[in-house]
């Protein structure tokens, strides 16, 4: 099965916003700053989208794994 362009768009943005409430967390922990924790997390939200978004158009192209499944075909 192929996926659309937009798809892994949408994928990579969900996950990236997951990613990025982790790293905001993690950042505030470890500097106990807001302001740091934000900086942080915006410049790795637009560096890994954009990672993430060809990692996954390059997987989508890699057959390992992958079934192709046939219709059947039924004959009355």
């Amino acid at each position: 099965m192929k996926e659309k362009n937009y798809r892994s768009l949408l994928k990579s943005v969900s996950w990236r916003l997951t990613g990025t409430i982790d790293t905001f967390v993690i950042s505030f922990l470890i500097t106990g700053q807001v302001k740091t924790a934000i900086s942080i997390s915006g410049v790795e939200i637009l560096t890994k989208i954009t990672l993430y978004y060809f990692h996954e158009r390059l997987w989508n192209k890699i057959k390992i794994g992958k079934i192709v499944e046939t219709p059947i075909d039924y004959q009355i």
